[in-house]
């Protein structure tokens, strides 16, 4: 009996042994795949920073228009738009003010662009903020809030007197004004962080002897325009010359003759 009984628990233990083997190395492998896969999650995580960048520039050119158009090129090749544009004329300068804004993967080639050829800036200033921390606990706190009004909503449906009714609607309305309000702060967020903004001042100094150069030029031009319109104008009445000469002529040879 000894014989035949310790053979049959033999292989019942064996059995048990290499289910068990297998099992853990099921689990081990589910573990290392885990683990390997948690560090790149982590990793994703910190690269894709939350980053607000902001400009301004200011700098002399000797023509605005030819600036300006050299600018506007670049804001479309960028896909960027202008959102502000004003233009200023005080005493010995002309100035304008560009307000744009260009996607922030385009931020860095944009600005080359556009300044290309300025070979000093009165300022320079550019700021990138870090809004990474505040983005993620706006994205958790509307979560959770979401969560909430569901819950909210399976009370409503649940609820069998008037009261229970008018109080849980009460804190449904008060829990989606925080949320539309969490929201509309997400997607400020959003804006500022896929588009970049960017300020550009240029402008062109007139000096005093500039203004009177101009003015004699003008001057000197015009003066010339009207010569040339002034023969014009004896060229169209030449024949009522003809005829008030011959009359001077004819006076004068009558007088001589009395």
């Amino acid at each position: 009996m000894k014989t035949a009984v310790l053979p049959k628990y033999f292989w019942l233990f064996l059995l048990f042994v290499v289910f068990g083997c297998n099992q853990g190395s099921k689990n081990a492998s589910e573990s290392q795949h885990i683990v390997s896969h948690n560090p790149k999650q982590q990793t994703e995580k910190v690269i894709k920073r939350k980053l607000i960048k902001k400009g301004w520039l200011e700098f002399e050119t000797d023509n605005l228009k030819s600036t300006k158009k050299t600018i506007l090129e670049a804001v479309d090749h960028y896909e960027g738009y202008v959102s502000s544009d004003e233009e200023y004329n005080s005493t010995g300068k002309k100035s304008n003010t560009v307000v744009i804004r260009i996607p922030a993967e385009n931020f860095d080639n944009f600005l080359i662009a556009a300044t290309k050829g300025v070979e000093r800036f009165d300022r320079k200033e550019i700021n990138v903020e870090d809004v990474t921390e505040e983005f993620l606990d706006i994205e958790a706190r509307l979560q959770t809030k979401k969560k909430l009004e569901q819950r909210y909503i399976a009370l409503l449906n649940q609820a069998k007197s008037v009261t229970e009714i008018l109080e849980i609607e009460k804190e449904i309305g008060q829990l989606r004004s925080e949320i539309e309000s969490i929201e509309g702060r997400l997607k400020y967020l959003q804006d500022k962080v896929s588009l970049s903004t960017l300020t550009i001042t240029f402008y062109e100094s007139i000096s005093g002897q500039t203004q009177f150069g101009k003015k004699f030029k003008k001057g000197f031009s015009n003066g010339w325009n009207n010569l040339i319109w002034f023969f014009v104008a004896l060229t169209n009445i030449w024949p009522f010359i003809l005829i008030i000469l011959g009359l001077i002529f004819g006076i004068k040879i009558y007088r001589r003759r009395k």
